[in-house]
């Protein structure tokens, strides 16, 4: 129980107070129990965490010792990317695994079957030349990092990410979305923070009236009752979604290429959990566990191909809650399974309209 409450505590507090300056350290304070015992001292004022007891202080203190010593290990090795003591540093990547990638979207599409877009087009496929590399937050159509806390709502991030992007692009105003709407109402297909997947969210959003804004129904962090009347306002319409055609790179560069994407990787890697930046292709499989979105993709000066994606784990997370992820190479479920499921909705109208639409 105290472990439980201590876990509260550590992954609550400094995201609630929306810490986002970057915790660094010194080689020299490795060098000794003490030095280690300061800077563990250092990082829980970065994060204003208070411990429970002394004795699950001394079992904290021990995991964060050894995650200082893999993201020191990791960071001595010629890899495009870096790793930073962040806020899950005191964290086993058990603990870790199964409060922030554990969305169990395999779970779901197994339960009940990959929901599948009505249509078989991909509006798409005939997009050529392609730019070599696009970012939608430098064309006003992706909103800064959001932080999903304790609640295992990724999907609803996901899809949320790719209506805010579409919304934006055909009306020409970026606007944040609730994924508390998602949480308390799409119920029928997707479990509130115990997981889900996009697709079925995509239809709820098509058929049920469109998406409220975060200001009118704003995120809580845990799921509560269904509320019709934050969503009389100004809401967001779409016409449905596409799947992009399964495991086909360029296919989702072609997505990417006119608007954000919904996507899913596995995230529950060591290296993942600490991620800095740079261009990530650390070690992690294809059983996708997280939901994320595709908002661009580039090359470094070096030659190395990447995604954008971003995520729900804030600001202070990555570069600013954004990961570069490889893109290309040789499997072709792509880098952590990014390949494996892609979709995004489909918009065709150029301004939206109030709803009074009963869920």
């Amino acid at each position: 129980m105290e472990i439980k409450v201590f876990i509260l505590l550590s992954l609550s507090l400094g995201l609630i107070l929306g810490i986002v300056e970057s915790f660094e350290y010194d080689e020299e304070e490795l060098k000794s129990e003490e030095g280690v015992q300061g800077l563990y001292e250092r990082w829980r004022n970065h994060h204003n965490v208070e411990e429970v007891s002394q004795d699950e202080k001394c079992h904290r203190f021990n995991v964060f010792k050894s995650n200082v010593e893999h993201v020191h290990k990791t960071n001595k090795m010629n890899k495009p990317y870096k790793l930073k003591l962040n806020k899950f540093a005191t964290l086993t990547n058990h603990e870790f695994s199964n409060t922030y990638a554990s969305s169990k979207i395999k779970h779901f599409q197994k339960l009940q079957g990959i929901e599948k877009s009505n249509s078989s087009s991909f509006m798409y496929e005939n997009v050529s030349n392609l730019p070599p590399a696009i970012d939608w937050r430098t064309r006003n159509a992706v909103t800064p990092a959001k932080d999903q806390l304790r609640c295992g709502a990724c999907w609803a991030f996901s899809t949320v990410v790719a209506v805010e992007g579409i919304n934006a692009i055909r009306t020409g105003e970026l606007v944040s979305l609730s994924e508390q709407q998602l949480i308390d109402c799409e119920t029928e297909t997707n479990n509130g923070c115990s997981g889900g997947i996009m697709e079925p969210a995509f239809v709820f959003l098509a058929t049920h009236g469109g998406l409220a804004t975060e200001e009118n129904y704003p995120y809580t962090g845990r799921r509560g009752l269904c509320d019709p009347s934050k969503i009389v306002k100004k809401t967001i319409k779409i016409n449905g979604f596409e799947d992009v055609p399964e495991l086909n790179e360029e296919a989702i560069m072609k997505a990417v290429a006119n608007q954000p994407v919904s996507a899913a990787i596995e995230a529950n890697g060591h290296d993942f959990q600490f991620y800095s930046s740079g261009v990530f292709n650390g070690k992690c499989g294809v059983d996708v566990n997280h939901g994320v979105a595709i908002v661009g993709y580039g090359v470094t000066p070096e030659g190395i191909k990447y995604w954008i994606v971003k995520n729900s784990w804030g600001p202070e997370w990555g570069e600013d809650g954004f990961v570069r992820v490889l893109r290309g190479g040789t499997n072709v479920m792509g880098m952590c399974g990014i390949n494996v499921l892609t979709c995004y909705p489909v918009k065709t109208s150029t301004s939206n309209i109030p709803s009074n639409h009963e869920l």
